[in-house]
């Protein structure tokens, strides 16, 4: 079975010595998942269980245990290559929708220069030369622009070529170069909540860990989204997705308030400082683009000229004549012309709707944002009943912190020397209660 990316991260974020409520707590994963996951990275990667007297178990991993594991799963080889190629295969993906719209552009503006090239022709006017230089000109002047420096857009770090320097250094904060910024402009930049299930559970889980395991429900709810209404409100069902994941029960108090215990989040490996955790849980804006200004006007404006420009060339294919007079290309270019004008026509509705979308959804997302905010004020802003909820549940706090001494038992040492010294542990410490019952005055046979 291939290692759990989330286990591994947490496991190299946390030092390598860790237990099932550190690593839970790291990623947000449930305790049964992680508990299976180490048991599995241990086996994998050489790992060693120790155990303390208390039975809680702390998995220690050594320092280069990816590499053992890429040296031992292929899969884990070919998946990081597969995330190199998938990453080429997708800027290739983003930059073909700027070429599609640049050669679009191309296309059109040639066609239209050749159909107004062969009327010109067939008028037999004798200031032919001058106005074809003229037509030719003005409506070469895209295809000039898009000639010589036309491939800086392929270089998102763009901005070092003479008089370029100065203009450009002030955009580079979008860090995408303008083709990526018609893909951005089009389809936008992905879900900035995509990882909010992992946010959420992360975020209950160190709360939970903050208060050394026991809280009561409205310290949790500023993480989720609905509540519910009626009985589920009054018995708090909500917390039972809590309880599941994180294997907590919850305890009653003498007014008959619940307290959530989880044991499994009391212990730990490594006594460490708090997280830092946000007082709730904030969903992230959609943004329309994260392409600066310039290169959404300049996706906009492109879009506009290539929609313009295919209405143009749409008039002037209505005349057979000069399609026949244009040649073969023109003949090719009216072939796939609904195409073009197609592509023109979704440039600009596809942003359009999409920003619409956006609004209605950023809407709905402040309205759980601020419910959320709401509950986490009501929290600080106790009442004298919520504030005995909590002095309740510090009955049931508290943190076991495993030392490396605090092991009667590893995986990477032999059993019989262990055996011999703890029992040698065991003898000293007999020895030093006798001699502290002896040393007291008045003291009876010692224990």
């Amino acid at each position: 079975m291939t290692p759990n990316p989330a286990i591994m991260q947490a496991v190299q974020q946390l030092g390598g010595r860790v237990t099932v409520g550190d690593v839970a707590t790291q990623a947000g994963l449930d305790i049964n998942t992680t508990e299976q996951g180490l048991l599995a990275l241990a086996s994998d990667a050489g790992g060693n269980l120790q155990v303390a007297e208390s039975g809680d178990l702390v998995y220690q991993f050594p320092s280069n245990f990816r590499a053992i594991l890429r040296n031992k799963f292929w899969q884990l080889r070919l998946q990081e290559w597969g995330l190199r190629i998938w990453g080429i295969l997708f800027y290739l993906i983003r930059i073909s929708f700027g070429i599609l719209l640049i050669a679009s552009i191309a296309i059109i503006l040639i066609a239209i220069v050749m159909l107004l090239l062969a009327a010109s022709a067939s008028q037999g006017n004798r200031d032919q030369e001058e106005r074809s230089n003229r037509s030719g000109g003005s409506m070469m002047l895209p295809l000039n622009w898009i000639s010589p420096d036309f491939f800086w857009v392929f270089y998102p770090n763009y901005g070092y070529h003479g008089h370029q320097r100065q203009r450009t250094r002030a955009h580079r904060g979008s860090g995408m170069n303008f083709l990526e910024a018609i893909f951005s402009f089009l389809f936008g930049d992905g879900n900035p909540n995509a990882d909010l299930a992992d946010r959420r559970w992360q975020a209950i889980a160190a709360v939970i860990r903050k208060h050394r395991g026991a809280v009561i429900a409205e310290q949790i709810t500023p993480y989720l989204d609905t509540l519910g209404a009626g009985h589920d409100l009054e018995f708090e069902s909500y917390m039972l997705p809590v309880l599941i994941r994180f294997q907590g029960r919850p305890e009653v108090t003498a007014e008959g308030g619940f307290i959530y215990h989880f044991p499994e989040l009391q212990t730990t490996a490594t006594e460490r400082q708090s997280r830092s955790v946000a007082t709730y849980l904030e969903e992230y804006r959609w943004e329309f683009s994260q392409a600066s200004s310039w290169q959404k006007l300049g996706a906009a404006g492109l879009g506009g000229l290539n929609l313009v420009a295919a209405l143009v060339l749409g008039s002037l294919l209505q005349q057979g004549d000069l399609v026949v007079a244009a040649g073969a290309f023109v003949a090719f270019v009216q072939s796939i012309y609904w195409v073009l004008l197609g592509y023109g026509v979704a440039f600009l509705a596809v942003p359009l709707l999409r920003f619409l979308w956006l609004q209605r959804r950023n809407h709905a997302l402040e309205v759980r944002n601020s419910q959320r905010q709401q509950r986490a004020i009501a929290l600080t802003e106790a009442d004298d009943a919520l504030r005995k909820k909590l002095k309740d549940a510090k009955q049931f706090a508290s943190e076991t912190v495993i030392h490396q001494e605090d092991a009667i038992y590893t995986t990477d040492r032999d059993l019989l020397e262990q055996e011999v010294d703890q029992s040698a542990r065991i003898d000293e410490e007999w020895q030093r209660r006798l001699d502290q019952a002896s040393s007291e005055p008045g003291s009876a046979d010692p224990p």
